[in-house]
This record gives C-alpha cells, structure tokens and sequence, in this order.
C-alpha cells in the first residue's frame, strides 16, 4: 500500500513560481502521509509560452530545486518540465526523491485537435517505471493516455500503477474523453491510473492562452477494474488516494487482459 498526492493546480509561466508551488503542494500533501505527490504536464511552465528558452536538463536548477524538495519532505515528486532537445524540446516528466532523479519523456505528441506539439517538441523513445516501497509505478503523460499498449507494456514490466500528469485540451466533449480513457486505461491493463490535470484556468482565475491546451481539471484515480475511485472538480484541489497493488494482481487475474492478449501485442518502439 502507498498512499499518493494529486495536486491539481494551474502552472504559471515562471519556473520560479511555480517552483514555490511544488514545495507549497508537496508540504500539504506529505502532511497527510503522501510518500508520492504528483504534479500535472507542463508544471514548470505552461503551454502557450515559447518553450525553448525555459528548458533545463534533469540535472539543471529547476529539477534540482524540485528534487531538494522531495528530500525535505522524504517523498517521490513527479512533475511536468522541458528538458532541451537542438531546436525543439522534450516534453519530460521529472521523478526524483527516495533515491532516484530521472525522466521520462512523452511518446506520443499531442498532433491533434488542430494543435501541433511535435512542432517544438521532440518525442520520447522507451516506457519507464520506478518501484517506490515495493510498489512498482509506469509513467505516461497526456495524450499517451489514448495508446493502450504504452499501459499494457508498463504492466507486464510490473507496474501496479501508472502516473499521467497531463495538461488536457478543452473542447466540446473533452471532459467525457478524458475521463473514459482513464478508466479504459485502468481496465485494459489492469493497473491504477492515477490522472492528474491542470485545473481548469477559468476555475483557478488565471488567464492562458486560448488555443493552449492548459487543463480542464476534473482529475481522478481509476482502480484496475475501471471504476472511479476519487474525482475532482475543475478548480485547485488536492486529492489523496491509498493504492493497493494486490488489487492490481486481483484485476489482471480476473479479466486475463495480459494473459489472454494476441493481436497488437507489441511494445512500443
């Protein structure tokens, strides 16, 4: 069992603020036992800023001044950044804390719904987990939530959980996708999903670009059956959730999702 901070808020376009922010969050979020918090896609900045200028590696002051604060708190602290990558950036989720400090970077680029991410951003390679107090966790970011095999392939590396920071587009049925793709995600791979969104600016009183996508709120947590088993609503929350692998192991046993896969059963390349 691990119990997990979701903080839903709306990122500012200063790294430095919104550095305050994650040790703000983080603070609270440990108070009430979390080991891991998690912060949405694009913490360190938002979308709708030129991206480029802000972008620091993993091993740069942002991420440092993220990871001196997993320590403070002795939590696991995942967050949204840009990392450089020649003209254009990777859209990475820092972990750090509990001994570790490494990144994923986003497979799938948000090419959709007239938006172009791949534009100034470059995509990443390979799935990654990270086991914190034996509960082993995968990583995906936004818009790799519609790709079932990145979540099919985090679970046969063992993943009970996976973690999706996200900073997800607002549109005319946005909201319904967003939440039956956390749920199909959960249920296809017999894992907890654990969605964290930006809050919805107009909720949080901020005012962003209006063709960016920067979050609709409305995160949740799916159990490995699919059901929904905490949502917010669209404004800054904090939402803490126990996580029970053995539930994971329960899921994937009843449905044999894995065990039972043939047609489109490769990894992601």
């Amino acid at each position: 069992m691990i119990r997990v901070g979701l903080c839903q808020l709306t990122s500012s376009a200063d790294p430095t603020e919104n550095l305050r922010s994650v040790r703000e969050w983080t603070a609270t979020a440990a108070a009430r036992g979390a080991r891991v918090v998690v912060f949405p896609e694009a913490m360190m900045v938002r979308f709708g800023v030129p991206l480029r200028p802000v972008a620091e590696p993993i091993d740069g002051p942002w991420a440092h001044g993220v990871r001196e604060i997993a320590d403070e708190f002795g939590v696991l602290i995942v967050a949204g950044m840009f990392t450089p990558d020649g003209d254009r950036v990777r859209n990475t989720l820092l972990v750090t804390g509990l001994g570790h400090h490494l990144g994923y970077d986003k497979i799938h680029l948000y090419d959709a719904f007239g938006f172009r991410e791949s534009e100034t951003v470059a995509p990443g390679e390979r799935p990654m987990t990270v086991t914190v107090e034996g509960v082993t966790l995968g990583f995906a970011t936004c818009y790799d939530v519609r790709f079932p095999e990145l979540f099919q392939a985090l679970a046969e590396d063992g993943g009970s959980a996976v973690v999706v920071p996200a900073s997800w587009g607002a549109g005319e049925g946005k909201r319904e996708q967003w939440e039956l793709l956390v749920r199909a995600r959960a249920l296809d791979s017999g894992t907890w999903v654990l969605a964290c969104d930006q809050a919805d600016p107009a909720a949080a009183g901020v005012d962003v670009h209006p063709k960016a996508p920067t979050g609709i709120g409305h995160s949740l947590v799916a159990d490995p059956f699919g059901g929904v088993r905490a949502q917010l609503g669209p404004a800054p929350e904090l939402l803490v959730v126990d996580i029970d692998p053995d539930r994971a192991e329960a899921a994937r046993a009843a449905t044999a999702v894995l065990a039972n896969r043939r047609l489109g059963a490769g990894r992601p390349q």
